[in-house]
């Protein structure tokens, strides 16, 4: 790096170079050949390879295991607020080129795949919910929230609240304290519920204690496509939490639609969103563990010709992914045994350490011991509001599938 910077340089090893050069955005703490001491937590660093050459400038997190986060590769870029506000101004424009009316209720900033590594903001309306899993992010989220609150009013949609969700684990790793709570820097709203319409359908959302930032909004697209297949239908919706793919088939003319979670919790807010879209009387809802429900169904001969299998993350890391692939493979096992002929099973994962090969390695080992031959309907990521970047496989993290059993 022949240029005077005023940024201290970290020099990584040649893996961790080839990673970067690759598109990957992290560095972690192995990887660093040497770094000064006394850098601020939060603050920024030039990355250079072990001979020198710049590749990139990243923010420091000192107790993180991912040391270095890129935030850019441009030696030009200048990191003051004009800087962040423009990689805002990106990200809310993107989402308004692919989520045309369904900017109403997307996500915004999906981290590092809008150059804002650790940020997650989504938007139910006019309330705003954020989580924050990096320092350097935390350290800087007043002004990024000003700037997004800005940022949206010039295109007239006025904020009323944004809430925090900030309770997850991995803060931890962070030295980040776990909490949540309405930021003070914005208005409280008089409730924390607020209402959505996706793909035609109704909820409320209730931004403090719904899971994760409230709604699961990645599937959006991919209950669409359910909903397609829907028509006449008698429906089994699995790991049902909000109702929502149970809801879409019911929307998109199924005769019968049954809703399981293992949440009784989940299962009244299901029964809720039936009753707001007027879908009662061709829904009903079970409470159980889905694992011990299917053998008891398969066995009274229920008469289902469409699954849907939406379960949480069977692994959040890489030592227990072949865990996660027999569960996978034991629950679409399970499926596969109930359907008829001709039925219809929806498949995911959301966990990004199953890829798609060893979820469809799973998928493929149930089908052989449940007999049955599958075809391939369609393959399905998340909705376009949490994009996938090239090179950065931690943002490419849902497998869809959709099979005829044949």
């Amino acid at each position: 790096m022949k240029k005077e910077r005023p940024y201290p340089v970290a020099r990584v090893t040649p893996k961790a170079e080839g990673m970067l050069r690759k598109g990957f955005l992290w560095v972690y703490d192995t990887e660093i050949l040497s770094i000064p001491d006394g850098i601020e937590n939060g603050g920024l660093v030039d990355v250079a390879s072990n001979k020198g050459a710049y590749l990139g400038t990243a923010l420091f997190s000192e107790k993180s295991k991912i040391r270095l986060r890129l935030l850019s590769r441009n030696p030009n870029d200048k990191f003051d607020r004009a800087f962040f506000r423009r990689r805002l101004s990106y990200a809310l424009s993107y989402r308004k080129t692919v989520m045309g009316a369904d900017y109403a209720a997307c996500r915004l900033v999906f981290g590092e795949a809008d150059g804002l590594p650790g940020l997650t903001v989504d938007r139910f309306g006019d309330l705003l919910v954020s989580q924050v899993l990096f320092y350097g992010m935390e350290t800087r989220k007043a002004m990024l929230y000003e700037e997004l609150v800005s940022l949206l009013a010039e295109d007239g949609v006025v904020i009323r609240g944004l809430f925090e969700r900030n309770d997850v684990n991995l803060r931890s790793l962070e030295g980040l304290p776990l909490e949540t709570g309405w930021f003070p820097g914005l208005p409280r709203p008089a409730s924390p519920v607020t209402g959505i319409v996706e793909n035609g359908v109704r909820y409320e959302v209730d931004l403090e204690n719904g899971q994760k930032t409230g709604f699961f909004l990645d599937q959006k697209y991919n209950r669409q496509a359910v909903a397609r297949l829907a028509k006449d239908r008698t429906v089994l919706d699995c790991f049902t939490h909000t109702g929502s793919f149970g809801l879409n088939a019911a929307l998109g003319g199924a005769k019968r639609v049954t809703c399981v979670d293992v949440s009784g919790e989940a299962i009244e807010m299901a029964k809720a969103n039936a009753a707001r879209n007027g879908l009662s009387d061709r829904m009903d809802f079970i409470e159980a563990d889905v694992f011990e429900l299917l053998p008891k169904l398969l066995a009274e001969h229920a008469p289902y010709d469409f699954v849907i299998l939406d379960p949480p993350a069977f692994t959040k890391s890489r030592r227990t992914v072949r865990d996660a692939a027999r569960g996978y493979k034991e629950i679409n096992y399970r499926a596969m045994r109930l359907l008829p002929r001709g039925g219809l099973l929806a498949t995911c994962s959301c966990s990004h350490f199953m890829t798609p090969a060893l979820f469809l390695e799973a998928v493929k080992s149930a089908a052989d011991d449940a007999g049955v031959s599958l075809r391939l309907i369609e393959a399905r990521r998340q909705a376009p509001d949490h994009p996938v970047i090239l090179g950065m496989p931690e943002s490419d993290y849902l497998k869809f599938y959709l099979f005829q059993i044949v």
